[in-house]
């Protein structure tokens, strides 16, 4: 094989590899279309090296580089592709889907409307225990200090399902 040769197909390699491994998140193969990627990549940068050990090494560095960008761009498609919302949601309809946001969406909805309510410490808070409100069991955080077990408290805020209480 030429000079040339060698040069075009390392760089070809090198490129179909890259191309591969964002192939392989759309197409379910079990992981072979990433050990041809992986092949590909190893002949790719061994015929740079035969070409000059310099384009070996600038090979070598870009896939070092750029590998794991497209990798992280496959993974971060994934979720998107039919694929890996199967894999991730199961057999999730979209209904299904929408109802569950909805149903998280009333949860959390809830638990806003408990900002300014009063209850009862269940246990003692140091600063995570129980509250009781309206009859419903919580788990809740002190915002200031210890709160003794049969203290009233007040909701004060709900931050990322967390609901905060003071001393009423």
């Amino acid at each position: 094989m030429s000079e040339e040769g060698l040069l075009l197909l390392g760089l070809g390699l090198i490129a179909a590899s890259l191309l591969l491994i964002v192939v392989e998140v759309f197409v379910p193969s079990g992981g072979l279309i990433a050990i041809t990627a992986g092949i590909a990549a190893l002949v790719g940068v061994i015929s740079l090296f035969r070409y000059d050990p310099w384009w070996g090494l600038m090979g070598l560095i870009a896939l070092m580089v750029i590998g794991p960008a497209a990798l992280g761009f496959a993974l971060k498609v994934w979720p998107n592709t039919p694929l890996g919302r199967k894999m991730l949601l199961g057999d999730m309809t979209e209904d299904q889907l929408e109802a569950q946001r909805q149903q998280e969406r009333s949860e959390r909805d809830a638990l806003h409307a408990l900002v300014g309510a009063e209850g009862v410490a269940m246990t003692d808070l140091r600063p995570v225990g129980a509250v009781r409100i309206d009859g419903t069991r919580y788990d809740a955080l002190a915002e200031v200090g210890v709160i003794a077990a049969g203290t009233k408290v007040r909701v004060t805020k709900v931050e990322f399902n967390q609901i905060k209480v003071r001393e009423a």
